[in-house]
């Protein structure tokens, strides 16, 4: 009984975990007495519950996740004011806090075909691969918006170039409880830790890492 106001903390902290590694196994490959720098943190923000979704994991992270680099579609009207809100009231609390927000173009709208999908999505995975190689996150984190695949992609062509090799974590929204997203569909193969929060997904889906729900 007395555990039961403690699983949604103990959720939360079970997803940290895999972000909370990267940092012990990146200063692992450097020379002892090297200090190591801060995380280059890249967010795939999407609209609506997607990008409250992402904030709120956000919330959880060390100042050690510096700069945050925000990507989001051109299209999306709303997501803008949340991030910029979410980082002042962030640097109130670290003062060396550091975000750059990005525009790319839109992979796919609601309802559009498939056909004219592929087009899109090429031209915002082509428009992806420089911002990508300028910004050179260590760790990519999304939570299932289109925008996501470009980029995630745009990240694992410059990793197998030898240009820069990233950490894709992939966090399954809430609202998918016995389905993928596409987004999810297309990135449970190429994610290095793909995250869902029901346990219908883990079964469907023995790759994924099962948390409970973490937002």
């Amino acid at each position: 009984r007395t555990m039961g106001p403690l699983l949604p903390w103990l959720g939360a902290a079970a997803l940290l975990l895999p972000l909370l590694l990267v940092p012990l196994a990146l200063l692992a490959r450097r020379r002892r007495g090297r200090q190591t720098p801060p995380l280059s943190l890249l967010v795939v923000a999407g609209s609506g519950g997607h990008t409250t979704e992402i904030l709120r994991l956000l919330s959880c992270l060390s100042e050690s996740y510096s700069p945050r680099h925000y990507i989001l579609a051109d299209s999306d009207k709303m997501s803008e004011t949340k991030i910029r809100s979410f980082e002042q009231k962030r640097a109130e609390i670290f003062s060396n806090s550091q975000f750059t927000l990005d525009r790319i173009p839109r992979s796919r709208e609601v309802r559009q075909s498939w056909t004219s999908s592929m087009v899109t999505t090429l031209y915002s995975i082509l428009y992806s691969l420089p911002l990508t190689y300028k910004l050179k996150p260590d760790l990519i984190l999304c939570n299932g918006p289109g925008t996501c695949v470009p980029v995630c992609i745009s990240a694992l062509l410059l990793g197998l170039l030898g240009l820069k090799r990233a950490i894709i974590v992939y966090v399954e929204s809430i609202c998918r409880v016995e389905t993928l997203s596409l987004s999810g569909k297309i990135l449970y193969y190429f994610s290095d830790y793909f995250i869902v929060q029901w346990p219908a997904l883990k079964e469907k889906y023995p790759k994924s890492v099962y948390l409970g729900r973490i937002v």
